[in-house]
């Protein structure tokens, strides 16, 4: 079973977060694979462990300083990782990203095809997503996202997911884009023959002309960007038997009702 797992640096969320340019700020010293992403990584080498052979893949569209992932994507288990990497794909929009994961799983197809890509819920930058969905359009193939529960048999996938108070059972034969959420497996953590097996692992770099892909144009625009409005000072009031009417008059007054 061959598997594509799609990851991202993002920058860490326990960091003063902002922007350059309208594009968010990223420096080497202060990312991390995104954390959504590790259940992406868990839930392939789960699956890849059930078939019983196979091969995990990590896949990045990022420039050199979106190594660190690869490098936790190694230290987790992963065969082989590439990076995506092309001065036209700078400050690319969702779909953009999209298209060019999609040129670079049909390169890999070249050598062998792609059972199954699997991605995170979401990358806690920017919390769009939307790139299973519009990864699974580029390819052709089905989606089934958000999944809690995974299982692959006679080139079936199926899932389990829950929203709300619903539970839905789904399937789609392979080969398919699947998401993962944050409660379908509990990332392994790295040990030390993992990490010692990743120091000899070296990402590889594609352009966007090795993948056949033209600088697509960006369907959206950033038209600003600022920090966070400051929060306001915290009210404090002393319930002296009208607490309850106060609560109430400050939920009416701020349109909170």
């Amino acid at each position: 079973m061959r598997i594509v797992v799609t990851v991202k640096y993002v920058p860490d969320i326990n960091t003063d977060r902002g922007f350059e340019d309208r594009r968010v700020r990223r420096t080497p010293d202060e990312g991390t694979l995104n954390e959504l992403d590790e259940n992406a990584v868990e839930a392939a080498l789960q699956l890849v462990k059930a078939a019983g052979e196979g091969e995990v893949i990590a896949l990045t569209v990022a420039p050199p300083d979106g190594d660190p992932a690869l490098r936790k994507a190694f230290q987790l288990g992963v065969d082989r990782g590439i990076r995506v990497s092309d001065d036209a794909l700078a400050g690319a929009d969702y779909f953009g990203t999209a298209a060019a994961l999609a040129a670079a799983v049909r390169k890999l197809e070249e050598d062998g095809p792609v059972d199954l890509v699997v991605t995170g819920m979401a990358a806690l930058d920017g919390l769009g997503s939307v790139i299973p969905t519009l990864l699974a359009a580029e390819l052709g193939r089905p989606a089934l996202t958000l999944a809690k529960k995974v299982t692959v048999a006679d080139g079936v996938l199926a899932v389990v997911r829950e929203h709300d108070d619903v539970t839905e059972e789904l399937s789609a034969p392979l080969p398919a884009v699947l998401s993962v959420t944050d409660t379908a497996n509990t990332p392994r953590l790295p040990n030390f023959k993992l990490i010692m097996a990743a120091r000899s692992k070296k990402a590889e770099e594609w352009t966007g002309s090795d993948i056949g892909l033209a600088a697509p144009a960006a369907r959206t625009e950033t038209l600003s960007a600022g920090p966070r409005p400051e929060r306001p000072e915290v009210q404090l009031v002393t319930d002296k038997g009208e607490g309850g009417k106060a609560l109430a008059a400050y939920l009416i007054e701020n349109d909170l009702v």
